[in-house]
């Protein structure tokens, strides 16, 4: 059918008309995004604040129930920027508990600004949050009973049975096989955990724990032979214990996974303001002393790291 004289004109300039007027939009809900946490906050006068109660030393309820720890006071000291960012002396701060698996979905619906834990940067999280530059040099480790067969110790640690002629002929798959590994549900250890055993066909268990303390309570009853998890999370869970003594914390990252802050995606205005808060923390005099009230003096790589990590003003 042929269209009438001027009817292709007059439809190319509706289609005009549309692209541009959906390009308009498509700006204005950037532009939006962009601008709504600092614009939430400077309308409530608060700053909403997540934190896992459960990721000691990073955040954790204190005595008389408030939330403390290493991404606690980093967060603080963000509120102390936004205050300066947006004129507002007497900002609120209101922290909000939460679950590792409920963070980003707050952070998603603008129910909580930030969220102050232990969260590991992946790429499949970055679809649906944004993160902060990051606040610690983590990844997946691993606590031991310190009764543990020392050819095992030996396979985590090393890779392989050391060259011992005892050890010859038992390779890393036969001290691994019939043995009982934890990660922590929830966390990037427990997907890491399932694709090694995959990966070198172990006849191994995995049983996953909801928390540090209970995969700690495993390993000295026996129940497990190896808990993985965040390793700063685990030298914490191991020391606090009566039976410290009674744990080995191997001194390996099994993955590298920086921790950060979360914060919504497509909102830079808020997350320029978070990182230089974390910046002016890192460049401080007196940051020494904030890490070492949380994970004692840093050493070389620990300042190394941060100086690194530090964004020029």
């Amino acid at each position: 059918m042929q269209a009438a004289p001027g009817e292709g004109r007059q439809t190319g300039r509706r289609i005009v008309r549309f692209g541009l007027t959906l390009g308009a939009v498509t700006v204005s809900m950037w532009a939006s995004a962009e601008a709504q946490t600092l614009d939430r906050i400077r309308s409530s006068n608060t700053v909403k604040l997540g934190y896992d109660a459960t990721a000691r030393p990073f955040s954790f309820k204190a005595e008389g129930e408030s939330a403390t720890g290493y991404a606690v006071s980093l967060c603080m000291e963000v509120a102390e920027e936004l205050k300066r960012e947006l004129g507002i002396a007497d900002l609120a701060v209101e922290w909000i508990e939460l679950t590792r698996e409920a963070a980003d979905h707050a952070i998603r619906q603008g129910s909580a600004d930030l969220f102050c834990g232990a969260s590991p940067v992946t790429l499949t999280r970055r679809k649906e949050v944004s993160f902060s530059i990051a606040i610690f040099p983590s990844g997946t480790g691993a606590v031991l009973n310190a009764s543990a067969p020392l050819a095992l110790r030996e396979v985590l640690t090393q890779g392989r049975p050391s060259d011992r002629p005892i050890w010859r002929g038992s390779p890393a798959r036969t001290v691994l096989n019939q043995k009982t590994f934890s990660p922590i549900a929830g966390t990037t250890s427990e997907d890491w955990l399932a694709e090694r055993i995959k990966t070198f066909q172990l006849s191994a268990t995995i049983a996953a724990v909801e928390s540090y303390d209970q995969g700690i309570a495993n390993i000295l009853d026996g129940e497990s032979d190896v808990l993985f998890g965040d390793l700063p999370l685990l030298l914490d869970a191991a020391a606090r214990g009566e039976n410290s003594g009674d744990l080995i914390v191997l001194k390996r990252h099994f993955t590298y996974e920086p921790l950060a802050l979360v914060l919504a995606r497509n909102d830079e205005d808020f997350r320029v303001v978070v990182d230089r808060a974390l910046s002016r923390t890192y460049r401080s005099e007196d940051f020494p002393a904030f890490f070492s009230e949380w994970f004692g003096p840093p050493d070389d790589t620990i300042v190394t790291f941060f100086r690194q990590t530090t964004l020029p003003e």
